[in-house]
């Protein structure tokens, strides 16, 4: 398993060159690392991968106001973006050089609310299967209790990297 050192941090996009030379962990494994940039909507919504190993990815971020809905609490797309984040990384763990993918639906349930007093939050993934055109995984979003607050299942497709 891969833990997250503390790295400078730095925000942008890896080539494609660079990204398909790499095994789908050893590529995240370097952006852990800070080899290489984190994605930019890591800066935006504020959340980090943290942990890595073949099939299984975690991120983990800490919901703000600044992330709320006009109905006082955090907008279902903060929890539906750090699942889709770590149920895809964690379909991306499993591929080797040359190959990526991209998610084709995912389907969440939302079992409370986040708020700016949630703390920091979880999202847990683990791959249930990846062949050579799908691949699929399921996710949760815990607090530091281990309460849930939204679990997830997604479709990735499998494709050769351009």
């Amino acid at each position: 398993m891969t833990s997250a050192p503390q790295p400078q941090e730095s925000f942008g996009i890896v080539p494609t060159d660079i990204v398909k030379s790499m095994s789908g962990l050893d590529f995240l494994a370097a952006i852990m690392a800070g080899s290489y940039p984190l994605p930019p909507i890591c800066r935006v919504l504020d959340f980090r991968p943290v942990e890595m190993e073949v099939g299984r990815a975690v991120f983990e971020g800490i919901p703000r106001g600044d992330f709320y809905n006009p109905l006082g609490s955090v907008h279902g797309g903060y929890a539906a973006t750090l699942l889709d984040s770590a149920m895809g990384c964690a379909v991306h763990t499993t591929l080797r050089a040359g190959v990526g993918y991209t998610t084709l639906e995912f389907k969440i349930n939302f079992v409370r609310p986040l708020s700016d007093r949630t703390g920091k939050v979880r999202a847990e993934a683990r791959v249930l299967h990846t062949g050579t055109t799908i691949g699929t995984a399921e996710g949760k979003l815990l607090d530091s209790r281990g309460k849930t607050f939204a679990h997830a299942t997604t479709t990735c497709l499998i494709f050769a990297l351009p």
